[in-house]
């Protein structure tokens, strides 16, 4: 049996199916401590409240259509009318619905975008996806139909009190020539809980803008929805922007449902991909999104019980590793948003990949760093030094978990 060319590369084991067998084996592994998938915290109010909906949908017919009937491949329209008019009414936005398309996920969002825009053009030359500052999430990597489609840069690295760090877009650095399709980034980050600031935003649009060419946001953790964010910053979208939303945050992973807010062009050319690819768009998480829009309960729950239950469980997360890992070539990335922190092993003398194989061996899940610098030319020390920790479980596997890291650690440095 011989595979096409985009079966060979598609038959590959890449770092994004790691993390997610690692995911699904820890959650049927009886003991497993998971500090390394992105499953969203299984927040007792969320619970809840999904149940409840759950029961008035049933009782009133919306879920039993929503299981039975196709939406058209744009997505389903009662969600897309219902968001576009929330956006709309809360930014200002000049949007509409013929700006909003859905997809199976945001991972498949992000599969259809990138082939969109990048590889090999009608001219026959060839462009990439240009990450203006790595680490970025690992579902970037392997998505690209041809090979060779992303660059990205090293960040600016700024050493904070308290045993923290920030990166930064070094824009000094960032070169965008012809050969560059698209911008993007993630806002909170995925991996380090990173926020790009106001400015950094600002500065990335005015650049995508110059060589016309889109922006593309990762905002799956970010506003207005689930608010997954501890910055003071500002939501951003214009007509160069494609905005990229999601489901899974809110506590709804399973639904697999991706928002794609952008130009009506680029719109219609999602909407035509998911008709030739899937027919249409899984119709049941919007209907469970529009029913929390028109109770007016989406912008409350990201608000009052979703961030907060976050932004408590990332603190008390450093709180607990500080006082396990007391070595002071250890650091944190300070924790903006997401669900996950960034750990800097410095002078770390075996590779985190190495280290998530010993963790992994005592039931510990991570994610080791070298997966999340996407797009490098050049080797760099300190991809090999950082893992990615979630921090969802609670606290007593975390402090399980964490004693466990801290002890493979100081073995590690010891053995140097």
């Amino acid at each position: 049996m011989q595979f096409s060319r985009f079966g060979e590369k598609f038959n590959q084991y890449s770092g994004i199916t790691q993390l997610m067998d690692d995911l699904n084996d820890g959650l049927r592994t009886p003991g497993a401590i998971m500090l390394g998938g992105g499953n969203p915290a299984p927040i007792p109010a969320m619970l809840d409240y999904f149940r409840q909906a759950s029961e008035a949908m049933l009782a009133n017919g919306e879920l039993v259509a929503a299981l039975t009937n196709y939406d058209g491949p744009q997505g389903n329209d009662r969600f897309v009318s219902a968001l576009a008019k929330l956006l709309k009414q809360t930014y200002g936005w000049d949007i509409s619905e013929k700006n909003i398309s859905l997809t199976n996920g945001s991972q498949s969002g992000f599969f259809s975008l990138f082939n969109l825009f990048a590889g090999q053009q009608p001219d026959g030359s060839h462009k990439k996806v240009l990450l203006p500052l790595a680490p970025e999430y690992i579902g970037y990597g392997d998505a690209g139909i041809d090979e060779d489609i992303f660059v990205s840069y090293r960040p600016e690295i700024e050493i904070l009190e308290n045993g923290l760090f920030k990166y930064y877009v070094d824009f000094e650095q960032l070169t965008v020539d012809d050969s560059i399709a698209a911008i993007c980034a993630s806002r909170p980050t995925n991996p380090t809980g990173n926020v790009l600031t106001d400015e950094e935003i600002r500065k990335l649009d005015k650049l995508a803008r110059q060589h016309n060419i889109p922006l593309i946001l990762d905002n799956a953790y970010g506003l207005p929805f689930p608010n997954i964010i501890f910055e003071d910053v500002e939501p951003f979208w214009n007509e160069n922007t494609i905005l990229c939303m999601s489901l899974s945050k809110l506590g709804l992973p399973g639904v697999r449902c991706g928002i794609v807010i952008a130009s009506e062009a680029i719109t219609a050319a999602m909407t035509n991909m998911n008709g030739i690819i899937s027919l249409a768009p899984s119709g049941v998480g919007p209907t469970y999104a529009a029913h929390m829009i028109e109770q007016g309960d989406l912008l409350t729950l990201s608000s009052n019980v979703i961030k907060p239950f976050y932004k408590h469980k990332a603190q008390r997360a450093v709180e607990l590793l500080q006082q396990a890992i007391t070595d002071t070539r250890f650091r944190i990335h300070k924790p903006e948003g997401a669900i996950f922190l960034w750990l800097w092993f410095d002078e770390l003398p075996i590779t985190t990949m190495e280290l998530y194989q010993r963790l992994k061996a005592r039931g510990v899940l991570i994610v080791p760093g070298e997966y999340f610098f996407i797009g490098q030319e050049d080797e760099w020390e300190h991809a090999h030094q950082c893992l990615r920790m979630n921090y969802v479980q609670n606290d007593d596997m975390m402090q399980k978990g964490i004693a466990v890291i801290a002890e493979e650690v100081a073995k590690a440095y010891q053995q140097a």
